[in-house]
């Protein structure tokens, strides 16, 4: 819709009756004006006439006058001059939807003749717009074109097409279908462009393992929203970052999280210094030089320093790091240099340094168990994620939402936790954290009748040794050890089988090879028969 830049518009508001329009029309035309566009809005008796009006002088008041001699008007603000019409509101957002996707959009009339075309399907032509709109679409891509070929067949049709373009060649799926008029009569089609590169660049993205972000911290709560707000300010600069929170109140997801808001475009390295012996550790971190020790690569071996260059190292549980390794880190710190072990190369690196730990490292420097020139440094922005027993407000947020999460995972339909239920989960002390709660409701979605979690289903470790279940979710009596762990895994076993429909589809959902749920099987004795007509398994 073009508008002249020299037109009135105008919003009306009239008692609705028949005629009212036409008799609005006829007093326009009597002051010989031109009727750009109209339309017409019923509200409860009121109809609202928007007028679009081709005018050389906006200010006159003839025609507001014409306009209210009607003796329908309706309201103090019966007469309006407005900037936009309703119409073109909704041009506009249409306009923006269409010009934001990401896929190209391209739509013809029943002869072929592109009425419509957007941004994205230009790119991928090659064409500007002008260049495209009003010409034929054989003219496009004579060959083999997905749109003639619906048009012909009218019907949808799918496939990889590739088309030679004036900045060579591209490659796209596309997808056509016919369109029809309200009457079912045949008015055109249109077709939906991907480019192949874009469609591969999603699938590495999919295949590439989940980036944390602060999206996936649950929690309502003003410890978890002050945690989230301080990390998301000092996530752009290079400010060497100290998460500090007991086990299993997500510091490494949060890590993660800082390290995407932060845009470093290099990789987010997690490594545990607990985990590794000190030898080991140090070879890791800082790498080693050609012939440093026997064994060692003939080329050598970058460290974890140089991988992340450019990019975020987490240091996890460096509470646990030995003296040695402190004393080099220190030295990275502060010189944004590493050498390798065995070498004399000074490498320079740009690394941000994110530390975690669950120990008291202010009483650790005390005791000299840590540097304390290495604490200034690591702690210059310390963060303190809450445990979950001081946000209690969280979980039912956090509950839900596991708990969505795994039954999607095993392929069951969604689970919702019964009041007592909650009362219990809301009532534990948690000492292991977000990681413990998880757990307890993985339990609780295998273990649970497929519809509703009851409090029988909600299991800490130390009540999994007492009060077993059985398959249907019944207290079963007490065992040793052995026994009652054999009995748990049994019931788990059965029911993956069962809703997976097949061992090998069980195992994934177990996270397991099928080799070794085999081995479980016929460790624990568990006589699979063969799959019955109506898709399910018995067992024995």
């Amino acid at each position: 819709m073009t508008h002249p830049a020299e037109s009135l518009k105008l919003e009306l508001k009239f008692s609705d009756r028949i005629g009212i329009v036409a008799d609005l029309a006829l007093a326009v035309s009597y002051m010989r004006l031109n009727i750009i566009s109209m339309e017409v809005v019923q509200d409860e008796g009121v109809a609202i006439v928007y007028i679009e009006l081709d005018h050389t002088d906006v200010l006159s008041p003839d025609i507001t006058e014409v306009v209210r001699a009607f003796s329908d008007l309706k309201g103090a603000d019966s007469v309006r001059i407005v900037r936009t019409l309703p119409q073109e509101r909704r041009e506009k957002h249409y306009q923006a939807i269409f010009d934001g996707v990401s896929e190209g959009i391209i739509a013809t009339d029943e002869t072929g003749r592109i009425t419509t075309v957007n941004p994205v399907a230009c790119r991928i032509l090659g064409y500007e717009a002008h260049l495209v709109l009003g010409r034929n679409v054989h003219e496009i891509k004579p060959n083999s074109n997905i749109l003639l070929e619906c048009m012909a067949q009218r019907r949808t049709l799918s496939r990889r097409e590739a088309l030679v373009t004036p900045r060579g060649r591209v490659e796209f799926y596309a997808s056509a279908q016919p369109i029809h008029d309200s009457g079912g009569r045949y008015v055109g089609a249109v077709v939906l462009m991907k480019d192949l590169k874009e469609v591969r660049k999603m699938a590495e993205e999919v295949a590439s393992p989940p980036i944390a972000t602060f999206n996936c911290f649950v929690g309502k709560s003003l410890g978890v929203k002050n945690a989230i707000r301080l990390a998301q300010r000092i996530a752009p600069t290079d400010a060497t970052v100290s998460v500090r929170g007991e086990s299993g109140t997500g510091k490494e997801l949060f890590a993660g999280a800082i390290h995407f808001e932060s845009g470093r475009k290099g990789p987010f390295i997690p490594i545990n210094c607990a985990a590794m012996p000190e030898s080991l550790l140090e070879s890791e971190l800082f790498g080693y030089a050609d012939g440093a020790f026997t064994g060692a690569r003939k080329m050598g071996k970058p460290g974890l320093f140089e991988v992340a260059n450019g990019g975020t190292l987490f240091l996890d549980e460096i509470g646990e790091m030995p003296a040695g390794p402190q004393a080099k880190i220190l030295r990275v710190l502060q010189e944004g240099l590493v050498r390798r072990i065995g070498g004399a190369q000074e490498i320079p690196i740009d690394t941000r340094i994110i530390t975690a730990t669950n120990k008291n490292l202010e009483e650790m420097v005390q005791k000299r168990l840590f540097r304390e020139d290495l604490y200034y440094r690591i702690n210059v922005v310390p963060v303190h994620i809450p445990p979950l027993r001081e946000r209690r407000e969280d979980i039912p947020l956090l509950a839900g939402y596991f708990l969505d999460l795994l039954t999607e995972n095993l392929g069951k339909q969604r689970q919702v936790i019964s009041n007592e239920a909650m009362e219990k989960l809301t009532g534990h002390h948690w000492p292991g954290n977000v990681r413990e709660l998880k757990n307890v409701m993985e339990r609780g979605a295998i273990l649970g009748d497929g519809k509703v979690v009851e409090r029988t289903n909600i299991l800490f470790s130390h009540e999994v040794n007492i009060a077993p279940l059985t398959v249907n979710g019944a207290p079963s009596g007490v065992g040793n050890l052995r026994d009652l762990t054999a009995r748990f895994e049994t019931e788990v076993i059965i029911r993956a089988v069962r809703d997976a429909g097949s061992i090998r589809k069980a195992a994934g959902r177990l996270s397991i090879s099928h080799t070794a749920l085999l081995n479980k099987i016929k460790k624990y004795g568990i006589k699979v028969e063969t799959k019955h007509t109506t898709g399910s398994y018995s067992f024995q």
